[in-house]
Protein backbone atom coordinates (compact mmCIF):
# COMPACT_ATOMS: atom_id res chain seq x y z
CA UNK A 1 0.00 0.00 0.00
CA UNK A 2 1.07 3.59 -0.37
CA UNK A 3 2.33 5.51 2.79
CA UNK A 4 0.07 8.44 4.02
CA UNK A 5 2.43 11.14 3.24
CA UNK A 6 2.46 10.30 -0.33
CA UNK A 7 -1.54 11.01 -0.67
CA UNK A 8 -2.19 13.31 -3.20
CA UNK A 9 1.35 14.87 -4.11
CA UNK A 10 1.13 13.35 -7.63
CA UNK A 11 1.38 15.73 -10.68
CA UNK A 12 -0.19 14.55 -14.28
CA UNK A 13 1.17 16.20 -17.32
CA UNK A 14 -1.63 15.44 -20.17
CA UNK A 15 -4.54 13.48 -20.15
CA UNK A 16 -5.04 12.97 -23.90
CA UNK A 17 -5.94 9.61 -25.40
CA UNK A 18 -3.68 7.26 -22.95
CA UNK A 19 -3.61 10.63 -19.57
CA UNK A 20 -7.21 10.03 -19.32
CA UNK A 21 -6.19 6.24 -18.30
CA UNK A 22 -3.53 7.46 -15.88
CA UNK A 23 -5.63 10.02 -14.37
CA UNK A 24 -8.23 7.70 -13.84
CA UNK A 25 -6.36 5.03 -11.96
CA UNK A 26 -4.30 8.02 -9.93
CA UNK A 27 -7.80 9.12 -8.86
CA UNK A 28 -8.63 6.03 -7.25
CA UNK A 29 -5.62 5.53 -6.01
CA UNK A 30 -5.91 8.76 -4.15
CA UNK A 31 -2.65 10.31 -5.04
CA UNK A 32 -3.52 12.72 -7.94
CA UNK A 33 -3.15 16.29 -6.88
CA UNK A 34 -2.54 18.19 -10.13
CA UNK A 35 -3.26 17.75 -14.00
CA UNK A 36 -1.73 19.89 -16.37
CA UNK A 37 -3.13 19.92 -19.83
CA UNK A 38 -2.89 22.76 -22.89
CA UNK A 39 -6.33 22.08 -23.85
CA UNK A 40 -8.70 24.03 -21.24
CA UNK A 41 -11.56 22.52 -22.91
CA UNK A 42 -10.85 19.41 -21.21
CA UNK A 43 -10.40 20.74 -17.90
CA UNK A 44 -14.06 21.22 -17.15
CA UNK A 45 -14.66 17.07 -17.99
CA UNK A 46 -11.84 16.31 -15.73
CA UNK A 47 -12.88 18.78 -13.32
CA UNK A 48 -16.56 16.71 -12.65
CA UNK A 49 -15.07 13.53 -12.42
CA UNK A 50 -12.39 14.21 -10.03
CA UNK A 51 -13.65 17.56 -7.93
CA UNK A 52 -10.74 17.82 -5.62
CA UNK A 53 -8.01 17.23 -8.51
CA UNK A 54 -6.59 20.80 -9.40
CA UNK A 55 -6.20 21.99 -12.96
CA UNK A 56 -3.80 24.25 -14.88
CA UNK A 57 -2.20 24.84 -17.85
CA UNK A 58 0.83 25.96 -17.10
CA UNK A 59 3.76 23.24 -16.14
CA UNK A 60 5.49 25.84 -13.96
CA UNK A 61 2.31 25.32 -11.89
CA UNK A 62 3.26 21.86 -11.13
CA UNK A 63 7.10 22.35 -11.22
CA UNK A 64 6.93 24.88 -8.68
CA UNK A 65 4.67 23.44 -6.18
CA UNK A 66 6.81 22.04 -3.03
CA UNK A 67 3.94 19.71 -2.16
CA UNK A 68 4.15 17.54 -5.57
CA UNK A 69 6.99 15.62 -5.71
CA UNK A 70 6.45 12.97 -8.43
CA UNK A 71 5.22 13.47 -11.71
CA UNK A 72 3.64 11.17 -14.47
CA UNK A 73 4.09 12.91 -17.75
CA UNK A 74 1.79 11.48 -20.54
CA UNK A 75 2.08 14.43 -23.19
CA UNK A 76 3.41 13.70 -26.91
CA UNK A 77 6.54 12.11 -27.32
CA UNK A 78 8.28 14.78 -29.23
CA UNK A 79 7.89 16.13 -25.12
CA UNK A 80 9.05 13.82 -23.22
CA UNK A 81 12.77 15.15 -23.06
CA UNK A 82 11.81 18.75 -22.08
CA UNK A 83 9.29 17.98 -19.82
CA UNK A 84 11.06 14.73 -17.96
CA UNK A 85 14.33 17.19 -17.95
CA UNK A 86 12.67 19.84 -16.66
CA UNK A 87 11.07 18.07 -14.00
CA UNK A 88 14.36 16.19 -12.43
CA UNK A 89 16.04 19.95 -12.60
CA UNK A 90 13.54 20.63 -9.83
CA UNK A 91 14.07 17.52 -7.90
CA UNK A 92 10.85 15.50 -8.86
CA UNK A 93 10.65 11.48 -9.50
CA UNK A 94 9.07 11.09 -12.78
CA UNK A 95 7.54 8.72 -14.61
CA UNK A 96 7.53 9.21 -18.79
CA UNK A 97 4.63 7.41 -20.54
CA UNK A 98 6.52 5.31 -23.45
CA UNK A 99 9.19 6.00 -25.07
CA UNK A 100 11.23 7.53 -22.85
CA UNK A 101 12.31 10.15 -25.43
CA UNK A 102 13.13 9.86 -29.40
CA UNK A 103 17.11 10.09 -29.10
CA UNK A 104 19.41 7.71 -27.37
CA UNK A 105 21.70 11.17 -26.30
CA UNK A 106 19.06 12.12 -24.44
CA UNK A 107 17.90 8.77 -22.90
CA UNK A 108 20.97 8.48 -21.42
CA UNK A 109 21.61 12.50 -20.21
CA UNK A 110 17.92 12.07 -18.45
CA UNK A 111 19.28 8.96 -16.61
CA UNK A 112 22.47 10.48 -15.08
CA UNK A 113 20.38 13.63 -14.11
CA UNK A 114 18.56 11.04 -12.24
CA UNK A 115 20.94 9.04 -11.01
CA UNK A 116 23.03 12.08 -10.05
CA UNK A 117 20.11 13.40 -7.51
CA UNK A 118 19.17 10.44 -6.66
CA UNK A 119 15.76 10.13 -8.19
CA UNK A 120 13.44 7.80 -9.60
CA UNK A 121 13.20 7.60 -13.65
CA UNK A 122 10.49 5.38 -14.66
CA UNK A 123 9.34 4.28 -18.27
CA UNK A 124 5.74 3.20 -19.20
CA UNK A 125 6.35 0.07 -20.68
CA UNK A 126 2.81 -1.12 -20.16
CA UNK A 127 2.61 -4.88 -21.00
CA UNK A 128 5.69 -5.45 -18.13
CA UNK A 129 3.09 -4.94 -15.95
CA UNK A 130 0.15 -7.20 -17.43
CA UNK A 131 -0.34 -10.40 -15.23
CA UNK A 132 -0.06 -12.47 -18.28
CA UNK A 133 3.19 -11.17 -19.31
CA UNK A 134 4.35 -11.36 -16.10
CA UNK A 135 3.17 -14.88 -16.29
CA UNK A 136 4.90 -15.91 -19.10
CA UNK A 137 8.54 -14.15 -17.96
CA UNK A 138 7.70 -16.69 -15.02
CA UNK A 139 8.00 -19.34 -17.90
CA UNK A 140 9.93 -18.33 -19.66
CA UNK A 141 12.63 -18.19 -16.51
CA UNK A 142 12.11 -21.56 -15.07
CA UNK A 143 12.73 -22.79 -18.28
CA UNK A 144 8.83 -24.65 -18.89
CA UNK A 145 9.90 -23.66 -22.70
CA UNK A 146 13.46 -24.66 -22.68
CA UNK A 147 15.83 -23.14 -25.00
CA UNK A 148 14.09 -20.08 -26.37
CA UNK A 149 13.96 -19.96 -30.14
CA UNK A 150 11.76 -17.69 -32.06
CA UNK A 151 9.18 -14.40 -30.47
CA UNK A 152 6.58 -13.25 -32.71
CA UNK A 153 4.36 -10.08 -31.62
CA UNK A 154 1.82 -8.14 -33.28
CA UNK A 155 0.00 -5.27 -32.65
CA UNK A 156 -2.28 -4.05 -35.33
CA UNK A 157 -5.48 -1.78 -35.37
CA UNK A 158 -7.61 0.05 -37.68
CA UNK A 159 -6.28 3.30 -36.48
CA UNK A 160 -5.81 6.07 -34.52
CA UNK A 161 -3.98 7.34 -37.80
CA UNK A 162 -0.87 9.38 -36.20
CA UNK A 163 1.03 12.04 -37.78
CA UNK A 164 3.37 12.91 -35.50
CA UNK A 165 5.02 9.94 -34.31
CA UNK A 166 5.12 6.68 -37.05
CA UNK A 167 3.69 3.45 -36.10
CA UNK A 168 7.02 2.00 -35.06
CA UNK A 169 7.75 4.53 -32.42
CA UNK A 170 4.15 4.40 -31.26
CA UNK A 171 2.98 1.05 -31.21
CA UNK A 172 6.55 -1.48 -31.30
CA UNK A 173 7.93 -0.18 -27.81
CA UNK A 174 5.80 -1.95 -25.40
CA UNK A 175 6.77 -4.93 -27.71
CA UNK A 176 10.30 -4.26 -28.02
CA UNK A 177 10.48 -3.71 -24.16
CA UNK A 178 8.62 -7.52 -23.41
CA UNK A 179 10.91 -8.74 -25.88
CA UNK A 180 14.40 -7.65 -24.11
CA UNK A 181 13.04 -8.59 -20.98
CA UNK A 182 12.45 -12.72 -21.90
CA UNK A 183 15.80 -12.43 -23.96
CA UNK A 184 17.42 -11.84 -20.29
CA UNK A 185 17.48 -7.96 -20.86
CA UNK A 186 20.19 -7.89 -23.75
CA UNK A 187 20.56 -5.75 -27.26
CA UNK A 188 20.14 -7.90 -30.26
CA UNK A 189 23.05 -8.54 -32.00
CA UNK A 190 21.00 -7.18 -35.27
CA UNK A 191 18.46 -5.37 -36.28
CA UNK A 192 16.35 -5.05 -39.31
CA UNK A 193 13.04 -3.18 -40.30
CA UNK A 194 11.26 -2.03 -43.37
CA UNK A 195 8.34 0.29 -43.40
CA UNK A 196 5.47 2.19 -45.39
CA UNK A 197 4.09 5.64 -45.47
CA UNK A 198 0.82 5.50 -46.94
CA UNK A 199 -1.14 8.36 -45.28
CA UNK A 200 1.07 10.86 -44.06
CA UNK A 201 4.71 11.29 -46.11
CA UNK A 202 7.88 9.90 -44.20
CA UNK A 203 5.86 8.75 -41.31
CA UNK A 204 5.62 4.86 -41.58
CA UNK A 205 2.02 3.86 -40.99
CA UNK A 206 3.16 0.03 -40.56
CA UNK A 207 6.57 -1.67 -39.97
CA UNK A 208 8.05 -4.96 -40.15
CA UNK A 209 11.06 -5.26 -37.74
CA UNK A 210 13.54 -8.52 -37.22
CA UNK A 211 15.72 -9.18 -34.59
CA UNK A 212 18.34 -11.92 -33.90
CA UNK A 213 20.12 -12.48 -30.14
CA UNK A 214 23.18 -14.10 -28.91
CA UNK A 215 22.76 -18.21 -29.32
CA UNK A 216 20.23 -17.69 -31.87
CA UNK A 217 16.93 -16.45 -30.63
CA UNK A 218 15.01 -14.73 -33.44
CA UNK A 219 11.95 -12.27 -32.90
CA UNK A 220 10.11 -10.29 -35.39
CA UNK A 221 7.33 -7.22 -34.61
CA UNK A 222 4.62 -6.21 -36.89
CA UNK A 223 3.14 -3.23 -36.58
CA UNK A 224 -0.02 -1.17 -38.40
CA UNK A 225 -2.20 1.08 -37.89
CA UNK A 226 -3.78 0.28 -40.97
CA UNK A 227 -4.94 -3.02 -40.34
CA UNK A 228 -8.74 -4.41 -41.24
CA UNK A 229 -8.93 -6.21 -37.70
CA UNK A 230 -7.45 -5.89 -34.73
CA UNK A 231 -5.00 -8.02 -33.04
CA UNK A 232 -2.66 -8.00 -29.97
CA UNK A 233 -0.90 -11.19 -29.92
CA UNK A 234 2.56 -12.17 -28.66
CA UNK A 235 4.34 -15.89 -29.32
CA UNK A 236 6.58 -16.84 -28.19
CA UNK A 237 8.12 -20.61 -28.51
CA UNK A 238 11.19 -22.98 -27.45
CA UNK A 239 12.27 -26.32 -27.37
CA UNK A 240 10.12 -27.93 -25.06
CA UNK A 241 7.01 -26.01 -26.15
CA UNK A 242 5.46 -22.56 -26.64
CA UNK A 243 2.93 -19.80 -25.25
CA UNK A 244 0.42 -17.64 -27.03
CA UNK A 245 -0.57 -14.20 -25.14
CA UNK A 246 -3.56 -12.65 -27.20
CA UNK A 247 -4.88 -9.65 -25.19
CA UNK A 248 -8.27 -9.94 -27.98
CA UNK A 249 -9.13 -12.83 -25.81
CA UNK A 250 -11.68 -12.69 -22.63
CA UNK A 251 -9.58 -13.10 -19.70
CA UNK A 252 -9.42 -16.53 -19.01
CA UNK A 253 -8.11 -17.36 -22.95
CA UNK A 254 -5.87 -14.52 -22.95
CA UNK A 255 -2.74 -17.44 -22.10
CA UNK A 256 -2.17 -20.83 -23.42
CA UNK A 257 0.47 -22.74 -23.37
CA UNK A 258 1.49 -25.68 -25.47
CA UNK A 259 4.29 -28.96 -24.27
CA UNK A 260 6.02 -30.52 -26.68
CA UNK A 261 5.20 -29.29 -30.19
CA UNK A 262 7.99 -31.04 -31.83
CA UNK A 263 8.97 -34.24 -31.44
CA UNK A 264 11.77 -36.36 -33.06
CA UNK A 265 11.41 -39.08 -34.52
CA UNK A 266 14.59 -42.00 -35.79
CA UNK A 267 16.91 -40.40 -38.13
CA UNK A 268 16.21 -37.33 -36.03
CA UNK A 269 13.36 -36.31 -38.41
CA UNK A 270 10.88 -33.61 -36.85
CA UNK A 271 7.75 -34.10 -36.37
CA UNK A 272 4.82 -31.59 -35.27
CA UNK A 273 2.20 -33.07 -32.29
CA UNK A 274 -1.09 -32.40 -32.38
CA UNK A 275 -1.11 -31.76 -28.51
CA UNK A 276 -3.82 -29.30 -27.32
CA UNK A 277 -2.97 -25.81 -25.92
CA UNK A 278 -4.29 -25.15 -22.25
CA UNK A 279 -5.40 -22.26 -21.20
CA UNK A 280 -2.90 -21.17 -18.11
CA UNK A 281 -4.75 -19.20 -15.02
CA UNK A 282 -4.00 -15.84 -14.40
CA UNK A 283 -5.01 -13.79 -11.71
CA UNK A 284 -6.92 -10.84 -12.96
CA UNK A 285 -5.90 -7.23 -12.32
CA UNK A 286 -5.48 -4.39 -14.08
CA UNK A 287 -1.85 -3.38 -15.77
CA UNK A 288 -2.45 0.28 -15.60
CA UNK A 289 -3.31 0.29 -11.95
CA UNK A 290 -0.28 -2.12 -11.08
CA UNK A 291 2.18 -0.01 -13.14
CA UNK A 292 1.17 2.93 -11.28
CA UNK A 293 1.35 1.31 -7.72
CA UNK A 294 4.93 0.39 -8.67
CA UNK A 295 5.85 3.63 -9.60
CA UNK A 296 4.66 5.20 -6.20
CA UNK A 297 6.06 2.01 -4.32
CA UNK A 298 9.47 2.87 -5.87
CA UNK A 299 9.50 6.58 -4.78
CA UNK A 300 8.45 5.25 -1.47
CA UNK A 301 10.92 2.83 -0.58
CA UNK A 302 13.66 4.56 -3.38
CA UNK A 303 14.00 1.26 -4.98
CA UNK A 304 14.54 0.77 -8.93
CA UNK A 305 11.76 0.34 -11.24
CA UNK A 306 11.37 -2.71 -13.25
CA UNK A 307 11.27 -0.16 -16.25
CA UNK A 308 13.83 2.26 -15.21
CA UNK A 309 15.19 4.58 -17.05
CA UNK A 310 18.33 2.00 -18.56
CA UNK A 311 15.32 -0.44 -19.96
CA UNK A 312 14.06 2.69 -21.46
CA UNK A 313 17.55 3.03 -23.15
CA UNK A 314 17.66 -0.53 -24.41
CA UNK A 315 14.14 -0.32 -25.76
CA UNK A 316 15.51 3.36 -27.21
CA UNK A 317 18.26 1.69 -28.97
CA UNK A 318 16.50 -1.38 -30.54
CA UNK A 319 13.96 1.56 -31.76
CA UNK A 320 16.54 4.08 -32.91
CA UNK A 321 18.49 1.06 -35.04
CA UNK A 322 15.44 -0.29 -36.11
CA UNK A 323 14.39 3.14 -37.56
CA UNK A 324 18.11 3.39 -38.29
CA UNK A 325 17.55 0.65 -41.01
CA UNK A 326 13.76 1.68 -41.95
CA UNK A 327 15.95 4.66 -43.37
CA UNK A 328 18.32 2.78 -45.34
CA UNK A 329 15.73 0.37 -47.05
CA UNK A 330 16.18 -2.40 -44.07
CA UNK A 331 20.17 -2.89 -43.83
CA UNK A 332 20.84 -4.72 -40.96
CA UNK A 333 21.94 -2.88 -37.94
CA UNK A 334 23.60 -3.71 -34.63
CA UNK A 335 22.06 -1.35 -31.89
CA UNK A 336 25.42 -1.57 -29.27
CA UNK A 337 27.56 0.13 -32.25
CA UNK A 338 24.83 2.94 -33.18
CA UNK A 339 26.66 6.05 -32.36
CA UNK A 340 25.39 9.07 -30.98
CA UNK A 341 24.25 12.26 -32.98
CA UNK A 342 26.58 15.31 -32.19
CA UNK A 343 25.83 18.84 -32.48
CA UNK A 344 27.38 22.14 -31.27
CA UNK A 345 25.77 24.19 -28.35
CA UNK A 346 24.78 26.99 -30.69
CA UNK A 347 23.00 24.47 -33.30
CA UNK A 348 19.54 24.58 -33.20
CA UNK A 349 17.84 21.11 -33.42
CA UNK A 350 13.68 21.04 -33.88
CA UNK A 351 11.80 18.59 -32.08
CA UNK A 352 10.63 15.78 -35.08
CA UNK A 353 13.24 15.38 -37.14
CA UNK A 354 15.50 12.76 -37.66
CA UNK A 355 19.23 12.45 -37.26
CA UNK A 356 20.91 9.21 -38.27
CA UNK A 357 23.95 7.96 -35.70
CA UNK A 358 27.23 9.48 -36.05
CA UNK A 359 25.93 12.57 -38.03
CA UNK A 360 28.24 15.57 -36.45
CA UNK A 361 26.15 19.52 -36.77
CA UNK A 362 28.46 22.25 -36.28
CA UNK A 363 28.05 26.08 -35.12
CA UNK A 364 24.48 28.07 -35.61
CA UNK A 365 23.05 25.63 -38.06
CA UNK A 366 19.18 25.04 -37.83
CA UNK A 367 17.68 21.34 -38.33
CA UNK A 368 13.72 21.90 -38.73
CA UNK A 369 10.92 19.69 -37.90
CA UNK A 370 10.59 16.46 -40.35
CA UNK A 371 13.92 17.07 -41.62
CA UNK A 372 15.14 13.59 -42.60
CA UNK A 373 19.12 13.25 -41.70
CA UNK A 374 20.75 9.82 -42.66
CA UNK A 375 23.84 8.08 -40.85
CA UNK A 376 27.03 9.87 -40.64
CA UNK A 377 26.18 13.07 -42.17
CA UNK A 378 28.31 16.39 -41.50
CA UNK A 379 26.88 19.49 -41.28
CA UNK A 380 28.77 22.31 -41.55
CA UNK A 381 27.92 25.69 -39.95
CA UNK A 382 25.46 28.32 -40.83
CA UNK A 383 23.23 25.29 -42.25
CA UNK A 384 19.57 25.52 -42.59
CA UNK A 385 17.55 22.20 -43.26
CA UNK A 386 13.82 23.06 -43.84
CA UNK A 387 11.09 20.76 -43.53
CA UNK A 388 10.89 17.51 -44.87
CA UNK A 389 14.16 17.74 -46.84
CA UNK A 390 16.00 14.65 -46.71
CA UNK A 391 19.54 13.80 -46.96
CA UNK A 392 20.82 10.59 -47.19
CA UNK A 393 23.82 8.78 -45.23
CA UNK A 394 26.89 10.17 -45.35
CA UNK A 395 25.74 13.73 -46.87
CA UNK A 396 28.42 16.68 -46.68
CA UNK A 397 26.90 20.03 -46.16
CA UNK A 398 29.79 22.94 -46.29
CA UNK A 399 28.62 26.13 -44.66
CA UNK A 400 26.85 28.09 -45.62
CA UNK A 401 23.88 26.28 -47.31
CA UNK A 402 19.91 26.62 -46.80
CA UNK A 403 18.35 22.90 -48.00
CA UNK A 404 15.07 24.34 -49.08
CA UNK A 405 11.58 22.09 -48.98
CA UNK A 406 11.55 20.05 -51.77
CA UNK A 407 15.39 19.15 -51.75
CA UNK A 408 16.05 15.45 -51.34
CA UNK A 409 19.64 14.38 -51.36
CA UNK A 410 20.87 11.08 -51.54
CA UNK A 411 23.34 8.88 -50.14
CA UNK A 412 27.37 10.19 -50.62
CA UNK A 413 26.26 13.90 -52.09
CA UNK A 414 28.36 16.51 -51.48
CA UNK A 415 27.02 20.36 -51.39
CA UNK A 416 29.72 23.11 -51.32
CA UNK A 417 30.11 26.17 -49.83
CA UNK A 418 27.52 28.52 -50.08
CA UNK A 419 25.94 26.13 -52.66
CA UNK A 420 22.26 27.42 -53.11
CA UNK A 421 19.18 25.16 -53.88
CA UNK A 422 15.45 27.07 -54.88
CA UNK A 423 11.96 25.43 -54.81
CA UNK A 424 9.68 28.34 -56.11
CA UNK A 425 9.88 28.97 -59.78
CA UNK A 426 8.59 32.54 -59.74
CA UNK A 427 8.83 33.83 -56.20
CA UNK A 428 6.61 37.14 -54.99
CA UNK A 429 7.06 38.59 -52.03
CA UNK A 430 3.43 39.42 -51.99
CA UNK A 431 2.05 36.14 -53.19
CA UNK A 432 2.04 32.43 -50.82
CA UNK A 433 3.10 30.21 -52.86
CA UNK A 434 3.77 26.85 -50.03
CA UNK A 435 1.64 24.87 -52.47
CA UNK A 436 3.71 25.10 -55.42
CA UNK A 437 6.94 24.01 -54.20
CA UNK A 438 8.75 21.82 -56.49
CA UNK A 439 11.73 19.26 -55.64
CA UNK A 440 14.86 18.98 -56.36
CA UNK A 441 16.28 15.44 -56.39
CA UNK A 442 20.43 15.23 -56.04
CA UNK A 443 21.16 11.48 -56.81
CA UNK A 444 23.95 9.44 -55.16
CA UNK A 445 27.52 10.68 -55.67
CA UNK A 446 26.62 13.85 -56.67
CA UNK A 447 28.75 16.88 -56.42
CA UNK A 448 27.49 20.56 -56.45
CA UNK A 449 30.85 23.48 -56.20
CA UNK A 450 30.63 25.99 -53.72
CA UNK A 451 28.77 29.29 -54.94
CA UNK A 452 26.47 27.03 -57.59
CA UNK A 453 22.99 27.48 -57.97
CA UNK A 454 20.49 24.85 -58.70
CA UNK A 455 16.94 25.79 -60.25
CA UNK A 456 14.68 23.25 -58.70
CA UNK A 457 12.14 21.10 -60.45
CA UNK A 458 14.97 18.91 -61.82
CA UNK A 459 17.24 16.08 -60.87
CA UNK A 460 20.99 16.00 -60.91
CA UNK A 461 22.69 12.38 -61.87
CA UNK A 462 24.24 9.92 -59.92
CA UNK A 463 28.03 10.84 -59.22
CA UNK A 464 27.54 14.07 -61.51
CA UNK A 465 29.68 16.89 -61.06
CA UNK A 466 28.85 20.94 -61.08
CA UNK A 467 31.29 23.23 -60.92
CA UNK A 468 31.78 26.38 -58.67
CA UNK A 469 29.77 29.47 -59.76
CA UNK A 470 27.50 27.23 -62.29
CA UNK A 471 23.74 27.72 -62.69
CA UNK A 472 21.78 24.80 -63.65
CA UNK A 473 18.70 25.37 -65.06
CA UNK A 474 18.02 22.01 -66.31
CA UNK A 475 18.50 18.04 -65.08
CA UNK A 476 22.08 17.24 -65.52
CA UNK A 477 23.09 13.32 -66.65
CA UNK A 478 24.77 11.16 -64.14
CA UNK A 479 28.91 11.40 -64.32
CA UNK A 480 28.81 14.78 -66.33
CA UNK A 481 30.51 17.76 -65.45
CA UNK A 482 28.90 21.09 -65.79
CA UNK A 483 30.07 24.82 -65.44
CA UNK A 484 28.77 27.87 -66.17
CA UNK A 485 25.96 29.90 -66.13
CA UNK A 486 23.51 28.94 -67.61
CA UNK A 487 25.16 25.38 -66.78
CA UNK A 488 26.42 23.32 -69.93
CA UNK A 489 28.24 19.83 -69.93
CA UNK A 490 31.64 20.10 -70.89
CA UNK A 491 32.60 16.03 -70.50
CA UNK A 492 32.06 13.60 -67.89
CA UNK A 493 33.71 12.68 -64.36
CA UNK A 494 34.20 9.57 -62.49
CA UNK A 495 33.19 8.36 -59.70
CA UNK A 496 36.27 9.04 -57.78
CA UNK A 497 35.81 12.67 -58.89
CA UNK A 498 38.50 12.33 -61.98
CA UNK A 499 38.05 13.52 -65.61
CA UNK A 500 37.28 11.26 -68.16
CA UNK A 501 39.26 11.49 -71.21
CA UNK A 502 35.68 10.84 -73.54
CA UNK A 503 34.18 13.10 -75.79
CA UNK A 504 30.06 14.22 -74.70
CA UNK A 505 28.70 11.67 -77.15
CA UNK A 506 29.76 8.47 -78.92
CA UNK A 507 29.59 8.02 -82.74
CA UNK A 508 26.23 6.09 -83.68
CA UNK A 509 26.06 2.53 -82.65
CA UNK A 510 29.48 2.45 -81.23
CA UNK A 511 30.83 2.57 -77.56
CA UNK A 512 33.84 4.19 -76.20
CA UNK A 513 35.83 3.28 -73.02
CA UNK A 514 37.50 5.69 -70.40
CA UNK A 515 39.68 4.32 -67.28
CA UNK A 516 39.70 6.62 -63.95
CA UNK A 517 42.99 7.61 -63.61
CA UNK A 518 42.88 7.56 -59.82
CA UNK A 519 41.36 4.08 -59.34
CA UNK A 520 40.91 2.23 -62.95
CA UNK A 521 37.67 1.85 -63.04
CA UNK A 522 35.80 1.23 -66.36
CA UNK A 523 33.25 3.27 -67.98
CA UNK A 524 31.70 3.07 -71.19
CA UNK A 525 30.16 5.66 -73.69
CA UNK A 526 27.11 5.05 -75.81
CA UNK A 527 25.12 7.87 -77.77
CA UNK A 528 25.14 10.51 -74.63
CA UNK A 529 24.90 8.26 -71.99
CA UNK A 530 27.75 6.68 -69.80
CA UNK A 531 27.79 4.01 -67.28
CA UNK A 532 30.29 2.28 -64.90
CA UNK A 533 31.17 -1.05 -66.81
CA UNK A 534 30.12 -4.23 -65.30
CA UNK A 535 32.55 -7.23 -65.00
CA UNK A 536 31.26 -8.58 -68.56
CA UNK A 537 31.54 -5.23 -70.37
CA UNK A 538 34.82 -4.90 -68.95
CA UNK A 539 36.89 -8.31 -70.56
CA UNK A 540 34.62 -7.64 -73.67
CA UNK A 541 36.98 -7.09 -76.72
CA UNK A 542 37.26 -3.50 -78.08
CA UNK A 543 36.15 -2.03 -80.73
CA UNK A 544 38.91 -1.02 -83.67
CA UNK A 545 37.24 1.94 -84.85
CA UNK A 546 37.86 3.76 -80.97
CA UNK A 547 38.63 7.55 -81.25
CA UNK A 548 40.52 7.40 -77.55
CA UNK A 549 42.38 3.88 -77.28
CA UNK A 550 43.69 3.19 -73.57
Amino acid sequence: MIAKETIRNVGLVGVGRWGKNLARNLNDLEVLHTICDTNESTHDTFQEQFPKVHMTTNFKTILENPLITSLFIAAPAIQHYTLAKQALLENKDVYVEKPLCLETSEAKELIKLAKDRGLILMVGHLLQYHPCIVKVQELVRNGVLGQLQYIASHRLSRGPIRSEENALWNFAPHDVSVILSLCADKLPQMVQSTGGDYTTKNVADISMTNMRFEGGTRAHIFVSWLHPFKEQKLVVVGSSGSIVFDDTKPWEEKLTLTHNAISWLPGNIPHLNSSDAMKVEVPQDEPLKAECLHFLECCEKRITPKTDGQEGLRVQQVLQAAQSSMDDNGAAKNPAQQTDTFAHPTAVIDRGCQIGAGTKIWHFSHVMERAKIGERCNIGQNVVVSPEVVLGNNVKVQNNVTLYTGVVCENDVFLGPSMVFTNIINPRSEVGRRDKYQSTLVRRGATIGANATIICGHELGEYCFIGSGSVVTQSVKPYALVVGNPGRQIGWMSRYGEKLSLPLRAPAGQALYAKCPGTGEKYVLQNDTLDLCTEKEETKPEPTTLLHRL
